[in-house]
């Protein structure tokens, strides 16, 4: 008889989601993690601590520059960085002692080291003093999350050259920030130390910012970011990176070929993505299957070719987003307990956590243009709402986009000041099966933001009242 009914490997978002989930089913559950701390990337060096330096250096900047406007006169405001990433540090403790603790009261048992698949039904646990012990189950759930990808002769020391993870730890504001990459990660980690005195330059190797997102919020975000400081380089390609004791010269050149110019920088910040993280799993030893960009192929219940091994988040295909992640977690948990798990990943939200925030569901106009799908957009602009005028946030939008027949809502985009909590109820909508009139008849307090999206449903049938 195995010891375990689930063993999980990775204690991330979708791991420890999925473990309890499992353990409330009445599974007998157990975690390995190999960090000394569980939450996976997102807690300790990803989501968590880039929200808390978001958070903090907007306050530095509404202090600095924005809060004369309101009437509050202040004078003497200084950055005490040490301080700025002690409050970082706080949110990542207890946020991952959370965790640890939801583990505990579900009653997960949880080991610490790196988990490989040993074979059928045996998860080998390796601790970093080198002892190891062996782990009997009857299913295995691979949540490893993914690892920051890498440009191609290019070395991160997380010193000069950093990754994501040396980013949101610098001992220093660098004068000058290069950042190659206009995705998520490059925008929310530059405008941090944009707004904390350093001079940034985006490198990308596309013609936009944000790629995957609708095309017009793009270009709107750029507008944005522009006026606030940051400085864009599109349609380039970083070609090398020299590092010396106090900096970095870095030759880029048109992406479709030209001259090279070198571009000079204190701190490099290499964010071109992220890749599924399976080494040292023995999959290779099990027989997974892997698809051409290494991750783990699975079927529509997440079960991999190898009777009783799953994998859910950033190691399958989809979105690296760590709810995607969760609700995976609770699928396959479901499952395993014989319940009818399901992700509709359709309705799965992606946030910009800027400011303005930038947040999206659903179709883009491009993808509905490249499906053949005819449709109806609406769209209302935050300088015509009464809460945004009253606040000074009036940049950005909200866009709603229907089916032209049925009125069907297929996606949402909206650039603006907390769009990550206004694009809720919009993925709620469309869990329903929504039409934009619905939205549009739905009574919405005033004045608050949410009534631009109200907005932008009735301009879905050109019947918006306020613009």
């Amino acid at each position: 008889m195995s010891a375990y009914d689930l063993v999980v490997i990775g204690t991330g978002p979708g791991g420890y989601v999925c473990a309890i989930r499992a353990a409330q089913l009445g599974l007998r559950t157990a975690v390995v993690e190999k960090r000394a701390t569980h939450g996976g990337t997102c807690l300790n060096v990803g989501c968590i601590p880039s929200k808390a330096l978001l958070h903090a250096s907007e306050a530095f900047e509404e202090a600095n520059h924005h809060f004369a406007d309101l009437g509050i006169e202040v004078s003497g405001v200084k950055l005490d960085l040490k301080k700025m990433m002690g409050f970082k540090d706080e949110g990542v403790a207890g946020n991952t002692k959370g965790v640890e603790f939801l583990l505990k009261k579900n009653k997960v048992d949880s080991y610490q080291g790196t988990g490989r698949i040993a074979g059928a039904g045996r998860v080998e646990v390796v601790s970093e003093d080198g002892g190891n012990r062996m782990l009997e189950t009857k299913n295995i759930v691979i949540a490893t999350g993914s690892d920051v990808a890498a440009l191609p002769g290019v070395a991160i020391d997380e010193r000069i050259v950093v990754s994501s993870t040396g980013a949101l730890a610098l001992g220093a504001v660098p004068k000058k920030l290069l950042v190659i990459g206009a995705g998520v990660i490059g925008l929310e980690l530059g405008s941090v130390w944009r707004r904390l005195g350093a001079e940034v330059t985006v490198v990308e190797y596309l013609d936009r910012v944000l790629p995957g997102m609708d095309g017009e919020v793009g270009k709107q975000f750029q507008r944005i970011l522009t006026k606030q400081g940051l400085a864009f380089r599109l349609s380039t390609k970083v070609t090398g990176v020299e590092v010396a004791k106090k900096g970095a010269k870095v030759t880029v050149e048109p992406a479709a070929g030209g001259q090279a110019e070198v571009l000079e920088a204190d701190v490099v910040l290499v964010a071109i993505g992220r890749v599924p993280y399976t080494a040292g799993l023995g999959l290779e030893t099990v027989g997974v299957q892997m698809d051409n960009k290494g991750r783990i192929q699975t079927d529509s219940h997440f079960a991999t070719n190898v009777t009783g091994i799953y994998a859910i988040g950033d190691v399958i295909a989809g979105p690296m987003l760590a709810h995607k992640a969760e609700d995976e977690g609770v699928a396959v948990a479901e499952i395993l307990a014989g319940q009818s798990g399901h992700v509709n990943y359709g309705v799965i939200p992606n946030v910009v956590y800027t400011f303005p925030e930038v947040a999206s569901v659903g179709k883009t106009e491009e993808e509905l243009k490249k499906d053949g799908i005819a449709y109806n957009a609406g769209k209302f602009p935050f300088t015509a709402n009464g809460r945004a005028k009253a606040n000074g946030t009036t940049d950005g939008f909200v866009k709603i986009l229907a089916d032209a027949a049925s009125d069907r809502v297929l996606g949402v985009h909206i650039v603006g000041a907390d769009a990550g909590n206004l694009i809720a109820e919009v993925a709620v909508a469309m869990e329903f099966g929504a039409s934009s009139e619905d939205i549009a008849r739905t009574c919405h307090a005033h004045p608050t933001l949410t009534e631009a999206v109200k907005e932008a449903a009735l301009a879905v049938a050109k019947r918006a009242i306020h613009v």
